[in-house]
């Protein structure tokens, strides 16, 4: 391919594809060279499988969260179109004075999640309502013509069967100009001719349709200009009865929203019916129920590790998705960063995994803090026997593998029933979320804690019907563990249950007797009456007798309380935690809570953090004069005030470069070589101000303001 040319110009290189590069499998990338790991290949794999178990149980969890709402969606869709098939000669008169049928769904503030919402509702549309779904934005409508342009085209790419004339039709109706009388003449045409043969196999309900209805779904409503929702609605209204549209609108905020974009007289043209989706913190609940706070999963996370993808999704943006997403990185930070991961799959396939470890590997297994804290507490002739015979450890990790199985479970039922207990206490002393007492146990002993001892004393207090109910469910927690794990706890409820049904009917009144004072003692004079009122005190105190609802309360809580004393040890104590548990938090913390203002610091302060060349290294204050640029001239910068003379930083920059190069400034190169330096300055100055740390300034010539650290 020659370049050569009488004039200048730019040459294009198309490129060639049949010389590709040979594409690396994944799984090599996952090979980290600090481990000396051999099983790179297999922890890939473990990991891929686990990943596409947990992501299978989330769709499924999200599809059912969502079904409730969309078959509320579905039946108001229906309605309003039952209205247009039963007067479809006149279906703009009967609804309302061409009322157009308009849902607002509240989503909430996690935009990231109304995506997965709206595809997801689209589908159910297609599947049960009609075949014409329509989903806009506001980034493709910044007008009315933009706005039909964009329903125009997006609806006929709806149609699924259609003949050559349609298609010339079509190609007709997308050059003609866009507006509400040329699509309602095409839909007329679509509908009457193709009707049920353009539905798929499917869409059993809407293929019965002869006019299926326009669903027009407004993603964000908010980011829409009023003026272009105002000219729509009014245009839409007025062609109601030939082109039947219904309206859903996504609104993060409020539905107050409506009224303030659309004024009365538009407004009064909707007949608008809310539609509330899920609550986020309900739906991060749900999704650590049955990802997290389960044994259906190996894989678990320590205390500051989910501290960390909570927080950012309370304080941040309150996204599920995004929260899955941290998920999925301790999920690959973890078999990527901990060699014997390979165990953190089911117990079965683990115990076949350990058979065929090799001497390295259970010697990492011998190096885990957790097992030495085990080989510790063990006889004499155990620990030698662990820590020099291959097969001995094998058969004793297998068994501690099932000992941590069995932990979770009973752990996990445990907790369940302890927040039953805590759940509807005053001010919720272990926490009103069920994963605020999760963190609380992970953490330490939660029966040392006062909190725990504050949540006591109230449970002595419980009446008897909350208690048993309680009680109750406690009982459907236990039962509902496909383990045989907990059954004589799950009996011994009942018989609580029992005891507490078989109560005399006079115990209430036997209570109140002995609450009631005793009569008598009774002194007109001040004194005799203080002094009374001490002798009753302390016989009471010294003579009350417990009732039988008392005593069995009791025995209830300190039963409780014996169950969380030998079940919710921190899995922390537990022999080969590490396996499971991924506790590496600041990984987490720096890949999704990112801080630019202090990377870009870091990388302009110290390029060797970044670079790792030796020849950057230089002492604190000190500016390495082979240093790039940009660094340079952001060090110099920082010495600078809030006003910066151009002159004199662009001197100090020719300084620190002619130092690093060597030059002669009174040779004849020098010259030249000013120019390019006085070249380099300009550059790094404008890529400071791009960065945002400085900025013109009109207040002395010459000069540049700081913005940042100090400057204003």
């Amino acid at each position: 391919m020659a370049t050569s040319s009488v004039s200048k110009g730019c040459f294009v290189f198309k490129p060639d594809f049949k010389k590709r590069k040979i594409s690396v499998p994944i799984e090599d990338y996952f090979n980290n060279e600090e481990l000396d790991s051999e099983d790179s290949k297999l922890r890939f794999e473990t990991y891929r499988l686990l990943w596409q178990r947990i992501k299978s149980e989330t769709e499924q969890l999200q599809e059912g969260l969502n079904e409730n709402l969309f078959d509320n969606l579905v039946d108001f869709l229906q309605k309003s179109h039952s209205e247009l098939q039963k007067n479809s000669g006149n279906w703009g008169s009967q609804m309302r004075l061409r009322e157009i049928p308009t849902a607002a769904l509240i989503l909430g503030v996690n935009v990231t999640d109304h995506d997965v919402i709206f595809r997801s509702l689209t589908e159910t549309l297609h599947n049960n309502v009609t075949p014409y779904v329509v989903s806009l934005q506001a980034k493709d409508c910044p007008d009315v013509k933009h706005f039909l342009q964009k329903l125009t085209s997006e609806l006929i790419d709806c149609c699924v069967d259609r003949n050559s004339k349609e298609e010339k039709n079509d190609k007709a109706l997308r050059r003609t100009s866009y507006s509400m009388d040329s699509l309602s003449s095409w839909y007329s045409t679509v509908a009457q001719k193709t009707g049920p043969k353009m539905t798929s196999k499917k869409r059993a309900t809407c293929s019965q349709w002869q006019s299926p209805p326009v669903v027009l779904i407004l993603k964000n409503m908010e980011s829409f200009s009023t003026k272009v929702l105002q000219d729509f609605i009014i245009i839409s209204s007025q062609h109601l009865h030939e082109f039947p549209l219904i309206l859903i609108f996504g609104i993060a905020t409020s539905p107050v929203i409506i009224h303030r974009l659309l004024p009365h007289s538009v407004s009064s043209l909707l007949c608008i019916e809310l539609f509330q989706s899920l609550s986020c913190k309900e739906h991060l609940t749900v999704v650590l129920d049955k990802l997290l706070l389960t044994p259906q999963f190996p894989f678990k996370l320590s205390k500051k590790a989910l501290q960390v993808l909570t927080n950012i999704f309370l304080y941040h943006d309150f996204s599920i998705q995004n929260f899955i997403k941290g998920l999925k990185l301790s999920l690959l930070e973890h078999f990527y960063s901990q060699p014997l991961s390979v165990l953190c799959c089911d117990l079965s396939e683990a115990k076949k995994r350990i058979n065929v470890f090799s001497v390295n590997q259970c010697e990492k297994i011998r190096r885990l803090p957790s097992f030495r804290r085990y080989v510790e507490n063990q006889p004499l002739e155990k620990q030698v026997a662990l820590l020099t015979n291959e097969t001995f450890l094998k058969e004793e990790t297998q068994s501690l593998l099932e000992d941590l199985h069995v932990y979770h479970i009973n752990y996990f039922l445990v907790l369940r029933c302890l927040h039953n207990f805590t759940s509807s206490l005053p001010k919720y002393p272990l926490g009103r979320q069920i994963r605020e007492l999760y963190c609380t146990c992970l953490e330490k002993k939660i029966w040392d804690s006062e909190e725990y001892e504050s949540a006591l004393q109230l449970l002595r207090m419980l009446a008897k019907d909350e208690l048993m109910g309680i009680l109750e469910q406690c009982v459907k927690v236990l039962n509902s563990s496909t383990e045989k794990q907990l059954s004589n706890t799950a009996q011994k409820i009942k018989g609580f249950l029992t005891q507490f049904q078989n109560l005399d009917a006079d115990s209430k009144e036997e209570e109140d007797a002995c609450g009631s004072q005793p009569k008598g003692l009774q002194k007109t004079d001040l004194y005799h009456l203080q002094k009374s009122l001490l002798e009753m005190k302390e016989l009471r105190r010294t003579t009350k007798k417990p009732t039988k609802f008392e005593m069995l309360r009791e025995n209830v809580i300190n039963f409780i309380d014996n169950l969380v004393r030998d079940y919710l040890l921190p899995p922390e104590g537990q022999p080969l935690h590490e396996v499971v548990y991924f506790s590496a938090a600041n990984t987490l913390r720096e890949h999704l809570n990112a801080a630019p203002r202090i990377a870009l610091h870091t990388a302009l302060n110290n390029p060797y953090y970044y670079l790792k060349n030796e020849a950057l290294k230089s002492e604190e204050g000190c500016i390495p004069s082979v240093a790039p640029d940009i660094c340079i001239a952001y060090k110099l910068h920082l010495e600078c005030s809030r006003l910066i003379n151009l002159v004199d930083w662009s001197e100090a920059f020719a300084t620190v470069v002619t130092a690093a190069e060597k030059m002669d400034t009174n040779s004849t190169v020098s010259e030249e070589m000013s120019e390019i330096i006085h070249a380099r300055f300009i550059r790094a100055v404008s890529e400071l101000e791009l960065l945002g740390f400085i900025k013109p300034t009109k207040q002395k010539t010459d000069h540049v303001a700081r913005l940042t650290w100090g400057g204003c």
